[in-house]
């Protein structure tokens, strides 16, 4: 499950997603990857550093890393760890870098410690949920030589769900799904999501959303899903099967 920092920003919202999943983890060997961009700027703007992006993605200063380790894996995590707790889960927090959860590199230059996710490695997850802990996990990677990257959220959801492995991934969003010109689509396969994004329908946000979809489909996930985070009982509506939002197959 990945949740989105727009849903974890207001209390309600993630005691009610926590306590969701937290029952959902009774049943289901779970990892939890969150973000949390809002956080983010609002932390960096009252320290007085200018959030800058270049293609949907923030330039990660020093000066920006430390607001990452501060934020993603300090506030957010444990927050959200808390929350957790609070509902009855016995959750851990941890970053991509524990354990080299994920192994990561420069994505480019200009964008400065933005990582892309280069090999993920499961074996603490898996030692984690096999034992009914509930692992969470910020977007926050190193590179195994003490560099730390700040990640995409969606692919570090991505990742740790390919070296899990996962037999599904859902992304919990503020929005309903993927919205094409006659409305919310159903099901999408990798070509319907480059369609959509050659053709301008699909940008931002929901563009990188789509494009980590098909990544991690390509690396065997076997289904992804675009789902509604506000929406009642989404956890459970997900797992039981139940059509909500958007699911991407092959």
């Amino acid at each position: 499950m990945k949740l989105g920092g727009t849903l974890l920003d207001a209390p309600d919202s993630r005691a009610r997603l926590t306590t969701e999943l937290a029952e959902a983890a009774k049943n289901a060997e779970m990892v939890v990857v969150h973000g949390g961009g809002k956080q983010m700027t609002r932390y960096l703007a009252e320290h007085g550093v200018e959030s800058k992006f270049i293609d949907g993605l923030r330039v990660t200063t020093p000066a920006v890393v430390d607001a990452v380790l501060k934020v993603f894996a300090g506030t957010v995590n444990h927050e959200l760890v808390a929350s957790f707790v609070q509902a009855g889960a016995m959750a851990v927090g941890l970053t991509g870098i524990d354990a080299c959860i994920t192994i990561a590199e420069q994505l480019r230059e200009d964008l400065g410690a933005v990582g892309k996710v280069v090999r993920g490695n499961g074996d603490l997850l898996r030692l984690l949920t096999a034992n009914q802990f509930l692992p969470v996990v910020a977007c926050v990677a190193g590179d195994g030589r003490g560099r730390v990257f700040n990640v995409n959220a969606d692919q570090m959801a991505v990742a740790c769900a390919a070296a899990f492995p996962a037999e599904k991934l859902f992304f919990l969003t503020d929005v309903d799904g993927v919205k094409g010109p006659d409305g919310l689509i159903d099901t999408l396969t990798p070509a319907d999501c480059r369609k959509l994004i050659a053709d301008g329908v699909a940008t931002g946000g929901m563009q990188a959303k789509l494009n980590a979809a098909c990544d991690g489909l390509a690396q065997g996930v076997g289904e992804v899903v675009i789902a509604p985070g506000a929406a009642a009982d989404v956890v459970g509506t997900l797992l039981r099967g139940q059509r909500i939002g958007t699911r991407l197959v092959t």
